[in-house]
Order: C-alpha cells, then structure tokens, then sequence
C-alpha cells in the first residue's frame, strides 16, 4: 500500500502552460471528438437525412473547441498551485472543472438556441469528465515512461557521447603547442583544467547561459591558439544576458562540428559567427560556419555530414527531454556574407529563469 502511495506521489501533473502538453491535449480530445461522430453516423444507420462523420465532427466542434480553450487557459493559469496539491486530489479538481466548464458552455448554447431541453446535460458533463480523466491518465503514464530516474539515465548517455570528443580535442589543443611554444601550452593546460572543472558539473542541472557561454569563450581559445589566424570567432550578443538556464554542453560540440569540418579543412581558415538575440519570449542562438563541402571528396564530406547528423541529434534530443516542444533546432545551408556558402544551426529556447 505504501509502495503504491509513493508510486502516485513520485509523478506529477503535467506542465500545463508547456506547447506539447496543449498541443496533446487538443489533439487527444479532438481525437476523441471524431470518434463520437463516427459513432452518431453510424447510429443514424444511413437513414434520409443522417449526416456523415465529417459533418457530425463539424457539429460538435463548435462545442468542443470553446470548452477546450477554456479549459487550457485555466489549467495554463493554475497549473502552478494545482502541482503543489496531492496528485490524485488535482487530479479530481481538473475532472470537475472540465464537467462543470461543459455543463456551463452547454446553457449558454442552449440559451442561445431557445432550447429549453436540458436532459442531455448529465452526459455532457460524465463526457467531458471522462475525457478529462482519461487523458490525464494519458500523462500520468507518459510521466511514468520518462519518469526522473529514465530521463536522467537517458540525459547520462547522452552527455556521455559528447564528452569524449570535447576533451581529446581540447588535449590536442594543448598537446600541438607543448614542443613549439610551451608557455602558451601552460596558459592552454590552465585553461584546459577549468574546463574538466565545468565538465565535472551534474549533467542533469541546467547551467546558467552566462556560463554556458564561458565554456564556449575557453574552448575557443584552446582552438585559437592551435589553429591561429586561421580561426576568425565573431561573437553577436547583447551586453547583459537574460537570467535563464540551458542544457550543459548545449552550444559546444556544435562549435567543435564548426571547427573540425568548417574551418580546418581550409587552408586559410574561416569565420565562425556565434549569434544571441531575445525575440517573443525566445532565445534564439546562431552558430554558423563555412561550408566546404563542394570542395572536399565525397567520403570526407560524407564524413563531415554524419558528424554533424550525429552532434545535432544529440542535442535536440536532450533539448527535448528537457523542453518537450518547446524547444527547437534547425540547420540550413544558405549563401554567406563572404559568397562562399555557409552551414547555420539555429536554437529556440523558451526564455525562463
């Protein structure tokens, strides 16, 4: 009995001001909406005048979209406290609310329509409720799949992936400078070392995106000082940053995918451009570099193309894991400033402390 308790409180209710979780909820009732007027078509048994599903769904929807909006916009609003009650208890509060919001929406239809007919109201209101529990039983077991102890294990395996590379690139960073300029290699080991002490971190927090930065603005210059005039960084960021938090190692294996298969396959070497800017409610960072693939072989292309695929999906499979969809990653290879052609990632983040 009490390894159930602890098993119900150990999940939550879902993040209701997130996207995914709107957008599931949407689609889950909708989906459930179709499915009653597939039901009502083939009640009516094709008689003169039956209508067919597409226009049954139609029918209903003009009930079912307000009552949804509704019911999302509250839960957006109260969300909050509701997390912080028993589970079950919130639980039970939302499916009243979702009966109760049904059962208003319907006499003001009815009112609108002069119907006077309220005998269809008790079912509305066990329609709606049901729905209501069934979709968050829906959420309970989805929390229960990407439960804490499976995200973690999950994230874990994932920053795992990336680590190896960071590090062997940055020690051959230093190691290039040792015999030729050892001071310099001093100042690289120094740096090198504060590296290792942010790769320490608990790879399930999120970082400061001042600090996420930082890490960058080092393994930068672990590169400048291997790579020379050859690498050219811009940085495009405002003065003072937003006090958020993003996902460790979030901006660097793309940096080092720029260095490795931008800039090192150029005799002269290139730009890579870092962009930060605040648009509604997003952060949206750029990173671009130049793009040479028409001029490698086919197999170092081929090479560079599933080290790319490999960094990216990493990433926005830890941006999902922590976002759901609320965050997105997006690549492109467009025309540069210098007419040559570049590659471009970009990252939306919601913009939350």
């Amino acid at each position: 009995m009490t390894d159930a308790k602890q098993k119900a409180e150990s999940v939550s209710l879902p993040d209701f001001g997130n996207f995914g979780v709107m957008l599931r909820i949407l689609l889950g009732a909708n989906f459930f909406a179709f499915g009653m007027a597939i039901a009502r078509s083939a009640a009516s048994g094709g008689e003169l005048g039956g209508a067919d599903p597409i226009s049954q769904y139609l029918e209903l929807s003009i009930r079912v979209q307000p009552l949804l909006i509704l019911n999302i916009l509250v839960l957006a609003l109260v969300g909050g406290t509701l997390s912080r009650w028993p589970l079950r208890a919130a639980q039970a509060a939302i499916v009243l609310f979702a009966a109760a919001s049904s059962t208003l929406l319907e006499n003001f239809f009815t009112f609108m329509e002069s119907d006077t007919g309220s005998g269809h109201l008790l079912s509305n209101m066990l329609l709606a409720g049901g729905i209501a529990g069934l979709l968050l039983y829906y959420f309970e077991l989805r929390a229960r799949a990407f439960s804490p102890a499976v995200s973690e294990a999950r994230l874990q395996a994932l920053t795992a992936r990336i680590r190896p590379h960071f590090l062997f690139n940055s020690l051959n960073a230093v190691l290039s400078l040792i015999r030729t300029e050892p001071e310099r290699a001093e100042m690289a080991l120094e740096a090198l070392a504060e590296l290792f002490r942010v790769m320490m971190r608990d790879h399930r927090e999120l970082l400061p995106l001042f600090d996420e930065i930082d890490l960058c603005r080092q393994y930068l210059e672990l590169e400048k000082l291997r790579l020379g005039e050859r690498l050219t960084v811009v940085w495009e960021i405002p003065e003072t940053l937003p006090d958020v938090k993003v996902p460790q190692l979030m901006m660097q294996p793309l940096l080092e995918n720029a260095i490795y298969y931008g800039i090192e396959p150029l005799s002269d070497g290139g730009v890579v451009r870092i962009r930060l800017n605040l648009k509604d409610d997003e952060i949206r960072i750029e990173l671009s570099n130049p793009h040479t693939g028409a001029n490698q072989s086919c197999k170092t292309h081929m090479t560079a193309q599933e080290g790319n695929h490999m960094a990216i999906a990493n990433i926005r499979e830890r941006l999902a894991l922590h976002y759901d969809l609320e965050a997105r990653l997006e690549t492109e290879e467009r025309p540069g400033p210098d007419g040559g052609n570049e590659y471009r990632v970009r990252i939306v983040l919601p913009c939350r402390s």
